[in-house]
């Protein structure tokens, strides 16, 4: 997922070596008379020249005292002037439209979605590159989403196919945190939930059980640089020639870490193909991603997918899980240890589901469980909602002038959405800020209160109006939100009926944020963990 605090800080200091006092006049001048001609009222926002101008200041003071440049905070100071929506305007990109309304979400991502489905060109997003994040809306988007919703996603598949894969990577997890449970002191988690969740995905990614832990570690590096430089060379994609000398090193980064991945991935990917083609049709096995991918025809130039298109979507769907998923799992893990009367309640509905944890059974909540614990949704949901593990979406591209809240959203501006606002917004949330797993059970609420009951609550863009969005909304979903909820409430259960977390005496639990690819904790989560069943 793109940053847009990346996306927007960058740009303002651009500023600082571009000759802007005449452009921006210029640009201020010519936009003003474009718009002024056509009468077409673009949401209101503040002056390009000074906004720009303040927040040079800005980020060169804090450049100056090695602090982080907070975007968020100064988008919160437009919306509290101009209202849910806003318009921005930086040096020659184009509109950047702000939204931070969930009505004006919703008209947008699903009355209107056929014209808010597009993407805009980025670094790694050129003609041919056929990624499903990046793709705009058309046949081949259209195949390839399909294809990973229904091949990989559906609940079946989910469910029953790649049981056994998740009962290994939570199997994997355990041992490992089990192993520092033994020294007795306190255990940084967020290396072991990302690791857990990516070895995972390998698996389901390339069907080789067998990986060694080293290849995977290797793999996750290569991913992970790929993942910050893309996001990097994306900030002045819109001006190459100088992304091209301010980043020519991170641009040389990018190159090897991807001749990297093609050299890790392709050895498997034939792998898989030439087992695929000698075993028998009947073969018992999980279908993975990649077996998925082979057989294809894209339908704009009628031919399959090439070895290196095929990485790609690979590292697509290594990524686009990975960190979304980890982070959110030590977010919900995080509020558990610090309200520990939370902790007790969702254990207590586990023991009541499948009983204590004992030596004698298989040392595991299993799937089937999982829809007898509606405390256990509650608690992922609300830890989606206090902690969306991104406050914004990759950005859409408008297809065609659309009318929106009464402003016009012109042909190829960028919209993207402030899902914390939404998620935040004391008009639709009590008590916003605190983490209270309670307001999404239906039995606590009347009639007055039915807002968040989870008959209600539509987080996926149906007919209900949208409360809250932490996987997008519309064509444009994120098509593994079943899968992020399932392995949530996986995780969570088990973790919890495993062992009592408890905060470190003097330290506690710090809930400040982060921005990375997602939003993660400031200061990772450390716990002490005790064993609920003596013998392991």
């Amino acid at each position: 997922m793109e940053s847009l605090v990346l996306i927007l800080t960058f740009p303002l200091a651009v500023c600082i070596i571009y000759t802007f006092f005449k452009f921006l006049f210029i640009l201020s001048f010519e936009s003003h008379k474009k718009y002024e001609i056509k009468k077409l009222p673009l949401p209101p926002g503040p002056s390009p020249t000074l906004f720009i101008l303040k927040n040079v200041v800005n980020f060169l003071l804090q450049y100056q005292k090695k602090a982080s440049f907070d975007l968020e905070t100064i988008l919160q100071d437009l919306k509290r002037k101009h209202g849910s929506i806003f318009h921005l305007r930086l040096l020659a990109s184009r509109s950047e439209i702000l939204i931070c309304s969930h009505s004006l979400a919703h008209q947008a991502l699903v009355e209107k979605s056929a014209i808010f489905s597009n993407r805009p060109t980025t670094y790694q997003n050129r003609p041919n590159a056929h990624k499903i994040i990046s793709t705009s809306n058309g046949p081949t988007w259209h195949l390839l989403r399909r294809n990973l919703s229904s091949e990989m996603f559906s609940a079946s598949r989910m469910i029953k196919s790649y049981a056994n894969t998740r009962r290994m990577a939570l199997g994997r997890l355990i041992k490992q945190l089990a192993s520092q449970m033994a020294s007795h002191q306190p255990i940084n988690v967020m290396e072991h939930f990302r690791f857990s969740v990516f070895s995972l995905l390998v698996t389901m990614c390339f069907g080789d059980h067998n990986l060694a832990e080293a290849k995977i570690k290797e793999i996750e590096t290569v991913q992970l640089i790929i993942l910050v430089r893309h996001t990097w060379l994306n900030v002045f994609d819109f001006w190459r020639g100088l992304r091209n000398i301010l980043f020519s090193k991170q641009r040389e980064e990018f190159i090897r870490a991807r001749k990297d991945q093609e050299n890790m991935f392709i050895p498997l990917i034939r792998a898989r193909k030439k087992a695929k083609q000698e075993r028998e049709q009947d073969y018992d096995e999980p279908v993975a991603y990649v077996d998925t991918l082979f057989d294809l025809q894209l339908p704009d130039e009628k031919r399959a997918l090439n070895e290196k298109e095929i990485v790609s979507l690979c590292g697509e769907f290594l990524n686009a899980g990975t960190d979304t998923i980890a982070t959110s799992l030590e977010w919900i893990m995080a509020n558990l240890v610090k309200y520990p009367e939370i902790q007790e309640k969702l254990y207590q509905e586990i023991v009541r589901v499948v009983g204590e944890p004992d030596v004698l059974n298989d040392g595991m909540v299993k799937e089937r469980d999982l829809e007898k614990m509606p405390y256990l949704k509650a608690t992922v949901l609300e830890g989606l909602r206090r902690h969306p593990p991104g406050h914004f979406v990759l950005p859409h591209l408008v297809a065609e002038d659309v009318e929106l809240d009464k402003y016009t959203i012109p042909k190829n501006a960028k919209v993207n959405f402030m899902l914390a606002e939404m998620s935040w917004d004391p008009t639709v949330w009590e008590n916003p800020m605190k983490f209270q797993p309670e307001r999404f059970l239906p039995t606590r609420f009347s009639a007055h209160d039915e807002l968040y009951s989870p008959q209600i609550l539509d987080i996926k863009g149906g007919k209900r109006e949208l409360k809250m969005m932490p996987f997008g909304a519309g064509r444009r979903m994120c098509p593994g939100s079943r899968f992020a909820l399932l392995h949530l409430e996986y995780f969570v259960a088990n973790l919890v009926w495993y062992s009592k977390w408890k905060a470190i005496d003097g330290i506690g639990v710090d809930l400040s944020e982060r921005h990375n690819f997602t939003v993660v904790m400031k200061n990772p989560l450390r716990a002490h963990m005790f064993p609920r069943v003596k013998s392991v």
